[in-house]
């Protein structure tokens, strides 16, 4: 069993415990990548994931994600097992000083913050079943690595996670994880970009997901709004169903410079603002 200090984490609303062996976690809650517990399914399935999502990239991904792709070790039609991570941190801590680590799952916010400020990324080692192929609640090691470590090969978007990373304890000794939560949710899981006149997609919870990725892109339903800090940070999210609303930015170094600021003051001033909801929609926005 786990110990204590090492149980593990949930976010959102759930009717089941969380997956993983959190017995097999350390006290910062990573555990090595167990290669050889992978079944012939489980390289299948990755496969499978992989090829499907690598098709639907062009046109709908970011021009940085679909360049840095590569660097999980695999040309994006011709992926047949899954990585292991000590040959994909060969090459990233080369391009940008980081390192994945293995963890059983989702882990509580204070070792997640402290292991992106020491860039590290924490993805998790276990992969869903056949029957989850379309849609799973927690993360899992597909998603974690085609969906995140890709963009942790370019410079200014592996800083920015590592100073959220930093910006994240800050929060938490100031009770302010939820509305730093959003920001993480509405950038890193979900954000996009304008390039070549277009939106297109560098969150790893859209890139990941087959529908997701042409609703964000593509679908008039959701409203796509310029990245505002404190618009942001008032926003509710959804776990289980498409997003209502997405934040865009036009570069990653926006992303960079915004981090830049101490939150405090604007921490402060959220104490006195309602939340959103997801689709709030304010009559003095324009929609993108």
């Amino acid at each position: 069993m786990a110990t204590e200090s090492v149980v593990p984490a949930v976010y959102g609303a759930s009717d089941r415990p969380p997956r993983g062996d959190y017995s097999r976690a350390g006290a910062d809650y990573t555990c090595p990548q167990n290669y050889a517990a992978y079944t012939e399914q489980d390289h299948e399935t990755y496969r499978r994931l992989f090829e499907r999502q690598a098709k639907l990239l062009p046109g709908l991904a970011c021009d940085e994600f679909i360049a840095a792709l590569p660097s999980l070790g695999q040309n994006l039609g011709a992926v047949d097992r899954i990585p292991r991570f000590d040959d994909i941190n060969e090459r990233l801590l080369k391009a940008t000083g980081w390192q994945i680590v293995g963890v059983p799952g989702l882990i509580p916010e204070v070792p997640f913050f402290t292991l992106l400020a020491n860039r590290k990324f924490p993805v998790t080692d276990w992969i869903r079943s056949p029957h989850e192929f379309d849609y799973i609640v927690e993360p899992d090691i597909f998603h974690d690595l085609f969906g995140h470590v890709p963009l942790l090969f370019n410079p200014v978007f592996a800083d920015y996670v590592q100073r959220y990373g930093e910006g994240g304890l800050k929060a938490e000794s100031l009770g302010a994880c939820e509305q730093l939560s959003r920001l993480y949710w509405y950038t890193i899981e979900f954000g996009l970009i304008r390039q070549h006149g277009a939106m297109r997609a560098y969150g790893a919870g859209i890139l990941s997901s087959a529908g997701e990725l042409q609703h964000a892109v593509n679908s008039r339903e959701p409203q796509r709004l310029a990245l505002n800090l404190e618009r942001t940070m008032r926003t509710r999210y959804k776990i289980d169903s498409f997003q209502q609303t997405y934040f865009v930015i036009d570069n990653f170094e926006q992303l960079f410079d915004m981090t830049a600021a101490d939150f405090t003051p604007v921490y402060q001033r959220l104490e006195q603002l309602p939340e959103l909801a997801a689709d709030a929609r304010l009559s003095q926005e324009q929609t993108l």
